[in-house]
C-alpha cells in the first residue's frame, strides 16, 4: 500500500507533537511493508528534526514558479535596545505599507490574498496527488486538509489526525479567525472518509460536515521500567521544576510558569525552573525573566534530543498550557515518573493528569502556587505521585496504538 502524509507546513525543522506523530506513524507503516512518503511545502526547505527509516521519503512539492502573490512579513523586537526597538518599528511600518501597496495593485484584501494563494498551491497539490497515485492519504491537521481539498475533489480517501480537540481547528475559540476561514474549515471536514480523535468525549466536537468514520486513538507515550524511573529520593544541592514544550507563550503560557516561580523563589532558594525547547517567543520570555530578576534561577535551555536525560534530572514538571490536544511532553513526564502541575481548564490537560494522585490540577495562578510548594516541601509525595503518572501512561502503549492505526486505515479502505 502506499501511503501519503502530509504535513504541508513545519515538518522540515520542527520539533512539536506533530511532527513527533507523524515521523511515529510513517516508520510503524513502513516497518510494516507500506510505501510511505510525508510531504511537505515549505519555502525555506531543511531537515526532519525526528529519526525516520530509511525507506521513508520525504518529498517538499515547494515550486518557486508558482504565481503566488507574495507579501512582506515581520517579528516584532522584544529587547532592551532602543536602538534595535525604533529599527524594528521603521521596517515594520514599511513592510506594512509594502502591503497595503500590493493589495491595491492586486485589488484583492490581505484575506483576498491569502485564498488566492491557497487555491494556487491547492490546485499544486492536486497535481501532486494524481502524480504520485497514493492509496491513502493522511493529513496532520486540518489545515493540511483544507491545503489539499480547496476546491479540488480528491479520488483518494483522506484520514486526519486531529492533534487537538476538534471545534479548535474550524473555530475562532482560540484565536481570530474570519467568518470566511471558517466556514472552509469546517467545510473541509465533508472531505474525510476518516478521522482520529485523541479522547472519546473528543468526538462531540467534530462539526456536523464531518460524516466518515471516527475512531479514539491517542498519541504513544514511551514505556519505562521500574528501574528506569527518575530517582526522586536523591538529595541534591539545587532542585529542579523542567517544562518542555515550544516556546509559544499563547499556547504554552511559559509567562505564567515564570510569575508562579518568582512567588516562591525567594523560600525556595535551592530551587531553579528550566524551559526546554525552541520557537518564536524566546525573546519574550528571556525579556519576562529579567524583568522579574530571576536569570540565576530561570534557563531557557533550548532543544533536547534526549528529553528523557531532562526529565529525569528534574523533581516536578509544571505545564501552564491554555489548551493542548495530547500533550506528548506531559505524557512523557508521566511516564518517566515525575509528579506534574497544569490548570483544570486545559484540555488534555485534564484529561492526562489525575487531580490529587499523579498530580495538581490549578484553578489558577494562585491555587497553581500552592499547589507547587506542597510539591516542593514533600519528596515522599512527589514519588507518590510520580509512580501514579507513571501507572497512568501504561495505557498509551505504542504497540497497541499502532494496531488501532492499522485497523482504522483498513477500515477505511474497505469502506471506500
Amino acid at each position: 500500500m502506499k501511503i501519503l502524509f502530509i504535513q504541508h507546513d513545519s515538518f522540515l525543522n520542527g520539533s512539536g507533537g506533530t511532527e513527533k506523530i507523524c515521523s511515529f506513524l510513517a516508520n510503524a507503516f513502513s516497518k510494516a511493508g507500506n510505501k510511505v512518503i510525508i510531504a511537505v511545502n515549505q519555502e525555506e526547505g531543511g531537515n526532519p528534526r525526528f529519526y525516520l527509516e530509511p525507506a521513508v521519503e520525504v518529498q517538499n512539492i515547494y515550486d518557486e514558479k508558482l504565481k503566488l502573490i507574495k507579501v512582506f512579513l515581520w517579528n516584532n523586537y522584544f529587547g532592551s535596545n532602543p536602538m534595535k526597538w525604533l529599527l524594528c518599528k521603521i521596517i515594520k511600518k514599511g513592510k506594512k505599507l509594502g502591503n497595503w501597496i500590493i493589495q491595491k495593485y492586486y485589488g484583492l484584501s490581505s484575506e483576498g490574498i491569502e485564498f488566492h494563494n491557497l487555491g494556487i498551491r491547492s490546485t499544486h497539490w492536486n497535481q501532486y496527488i494524481h502524480n504520485i497515485q497514493p492509496d491513502i492519504i493522511i493529513t496532520m491537521s486540518i489545515s493540511s486538509l483544507l491545503e489539499v481539498t480547496f476546491k479540488n475533489e480528491i479520488e483518494v480517501p483522506i484520514i486526519d489526525s486531529i492533534n487537538g480537540r476538534p471545534d479548535y481547528d474550524y473555530s475562532d475559540i482560540l484565536g481570530c479567525r474570519s467568518l470566511k476561514q471558517m466556514n472552509y474549515l469546517k467545510d473541509s471536514f465533508k472531505y474525510l472518509a476518516g478521522c482520529q480523535v485523541l479522547f472519546e468525549n473528543y468526538k462531540a466536537y467534530l462539526p456536523d460536515t464531518f460524516k466518515g468514520i471516527a475512531r479514539t486513538i491517542p498519541n504513544p507515550l514511551p514505556q519505562y521500567a521500574e528501574n528506569n524511573l527518575v530517582n526522586l529520593t536523591i538529595r541534591k544541592s539545587r532542585y529542579k521544576i523542567v517544562h518542555l514544550g515550544a516556546l509559544s507563550i499563547t499556547v504554552k503560557q511559559q509567562d505564567i510558569a515564570i510569575k508562579v516561580f518568582s512567588k516562591v523563589a525567594e523560600d525556595y532558594p535551592e530551587w531553579d525552573l528550566e524551559f526546554w525547547g525552541t520557537g518564536h517567543d524566546e525573546q519574550i520570555i528571556q525579556k519576562f525573566i529579567k524583568r522579574n530578576g530571576l536569570e540565576n534561577r530561570v534557563f531557557v535551555k533550548g532543544f533536547s534530543n534526549h528529553p528523557e536525560e531532562v526529565l529525569k534530572s528534574a523533581e516536578i514538571f509544571i505545564f501552564p498550557s491554555k489548551y493542548e490536544g495530547l500533550p506528548l511532553a506531559l505524557g512523557e513526564a508521566m511516564a518517566i515518573g515525575l509528579p506534574c502541575i497544569g490548570f483544570k481548564s486545559c484540555s488534555g490537560v485534564n484529561q492526562l493528569i489525575k487531580n490529587n494522585e499523579s498530580g495538581f490540577l490549578a484553578e489558577d495562578e494562585d491555587e497553581m502556587v500552592e499547589y507547587l510548594k506542597i510539591l516542593m516541601d514533600s519528596a515522599n509525595l512527589r514519588v507518590k505521585m510520580g509512580r501514579c503518572g507513571h501507572e497512568i501512561s501504561k495505557g498509551y502503549d505504542r504497540d497497541e496504538i499502532i494496531k488501532k492505526w492499522k485497523n482504522l486505515v483498513e477500515e477505511v479502505i474497505d469502506v471506500e
